[in-house]
């Protein structure tokens, strides 16, 4: 595979981003560090985990996937080697907010699990209206400077708000966000197209969508009559029911078969040739289910498959 890094900021990362919301989830630390292994033997370096998961499993807290993470940097030594994001402001039931006290306890808490001394792309995980954007960003500049964040980032926010943040930080030369993660996929379009999609344009965040493959709808493995065995399942099989998403496993397919690829593949490809997406975020359980996230990166569909998945998802 190519050296095909790209920017993020000063960061140069992979252009996939895998997703660590399955550690402690549907891959315990075992499988976990052997999916990292050979995502990074594959050329990845760029690993998204937040503070919060994985708290919605029975009996988790919250900080599950950094603590994984953690202790396979530790038995690996590879810290330097990895782009690491994580997220603060998240929390299950209850979001923990983004006043100054919350984003600097996070931060410490992090760093703990991580068992590093800086992060380095850090994201408001959800938007706090309550909190002044001076004191986020004035919050996040401290970070900065204290050098326990190398860039920051926003997810989860409007338009509107996000052009406050951008604005605040420009004004004041202070730290501001270099990215933006977004829920987007081809069933799921209109959570950034649109006034989201142009804010990020303007400012030039490098945008990386989460749900990249619609919770693994976009695999093509859930089809009508057909029963998946996974903890996704109900979220997945949902978009069976649209239009929408019959359309778009049709064109897939077209445009799988083409390329031999699989499913998956088409659909991140498509993502990586929309404007301003950098790396989409996707997640593996196991060791079979990279090569497929893999070849996204390699991909390049012609305009007219393009125009057809992009017609098909409309």
């Amino acid at each position: 595979m190519a050296d095909n890094k790209k920017k993020i900021g000063d960061l140069s990362v992979f252009p996939l981003s895998f997703g660590g919301n399955v550690f402690g989830w549907t891959a315990n630390e075992a499988e976990s560090f052997k999916v990292l292994d050979a995502f990074v033997e594959a050329g990845g370096n760029f690993i998204d985990t937040a503070d919060v998961y994985s708290a919605w499993v029975p009996g988790n807290q919250g900080g599950e996937s950094e603590t994984i993470l953690g202790n396979w940097f530790a038995s690996r030594g590879n810290r330097s080697d990895i782009v690491l994001a994580t997220k603060v402001g998240g929390g299950v039931p209850e979001p923990r907010g983004l006043t100054s006290s919350a984003i600097k306890s996070g931060v410490e808490e992090s760093l703990q699990r991580l068992r590093t001394d800086y992060i380095d792309l850090y994201y408001t995980h959800y938007d706090d209206p309550s909190v002044p954007v001076e004191e986020i960003i004035t919050t996040l500049d401290e970070l900065v400077r204290e050098g326990k964040v190398r860039e920051i980032a926003a997810s989860n926010v409007s338009a509107e708000r996000l052009e406050a943040l951008l604005t605040f930080s420009a004004q004041e030369n202070l730290a501001r966000y270099v990215a933006l993660q977004p829920h987007y996929n081809l069933v799921s379009r209109d959570t950034f197209e649109g006034e989201l999609a142009d804010v990020a344009a303007r400012h030039g965040l490098a945008t990386l969508p989460y749900y990249a493959l619609a919770s693994g709808f976009l695999t093509g493995k859930y089809r009508p009559g057909v029963a998946v065995d996974s903890p996704r399942s109900t979220g997945a099989a949902k978009y069976l029911e649209t239009e929408r998403g019959q359309k778009v496993l049709a064109a897939l397919d077209d445009v799988a078969a083409n390329h031999g690829a699989q499913p998956a593949t088409v659909a991140l490809a498509w993502l990586l040739a929309q404007p301003t997406v950098v790396a989409p975020i996707a997640s593996a359980s196991r060791v079979d289910q990279l090569p497929a996230l893999l070849a996204s990166v390699d991909l390049k569909l012609t305009q007219p498959e393009l125009d057809l998945l992009t017609s098909a998802s409309a």
